[in-house]
């Protein structure tokens, strides 16, 4: 993953095209003009991707079990999870709506993954970060798991386990910690999202 921050080309292309190419999931994904949850699957797409074009498609694994539920994706078999968010909205961990299981999750967790996340922030300054396990499990040892791991309130719709404010601050801050700065500017879209299923009922 190192390698795509040494790269200045693919770092300018990752600029210029990451903005573009999410804002195209948006609308591929909006219906009445609400964003619809299965836009992170087209950012993760999108993300895995890049790593594709970057590395070979024989090198970057996508065919992951879903009893592996942290890694996304595999890059010379070494796994990676990917998170998107926009703004400053909490980074889940993991997904439940069963308390039980997510103190279980928060009592067993323990990274295992490198970290691609992308913070987006429309019409400002947001980032893409590639945060090492290595330097997840140190923040981890730290500050405690109890520090690490925002659980939600009790009596609330639990959603599942969070990267805690603290955590994520001293992460993507760390020296180890890579990023690239993306001004994530709108552009005028002309994209039908029905275009290409249309363009295939219409083959002979």
């Amino acid at each position: 993953m190192e390698e795509i921050f040494e790269d200045k080309k693919l770092v300018a292309k990752i600029k210029k095209r990451l903005p573009h190419l999410f804002q195209l999931a948006e609308v591929e994904s909006s219906r009445a003009g609400k964003i619809g949850m299965e836009v992170g699957s087209l950012r993760e797409k999108i993300l895995i991707a890049l790593l594709i074009h970057r590395f070979g498609e024989k090198n970057v694994e996508t065919q992951i079990r879903i009893t592996e539920p942290e890694v996304d994706v595999r890059l010379f078999d070494k796994p990676i999870s990917i998170k998107t968010i926009t703004g400053m909205s909490g980074v889940k961990l993991n997904w439940t709506v069963d308390a039980q299981k997510v103190r279980e999750f928060s009592e067993n967790y323990m990274p295992s993954c490198s970290l691609l996340f992308i913070r987006i922030n429309w019409e400002g300054i947001g980032y893409f970060y590639y945060v090492p396990l290595e330097v997840q499990r140190k923040i981890l040892k730290e500050i405690g798991k109890d520090n690490y791991i925002k659980l939600p309130k009790a009596g609330t719709n639990p959603r599942g386990a969070e990267i805690s404010r603290e955590a994520l601050s001293k992460l993507l801050g760390d020296k180890e910690t890579r990023k690239i700065e993306i001004e994530w500017k709108r552009t005028k879209v002309d994209y039908d999202p029905y275009k290409r299923w249309v363009d295939y009922w219409n083959e002979e």
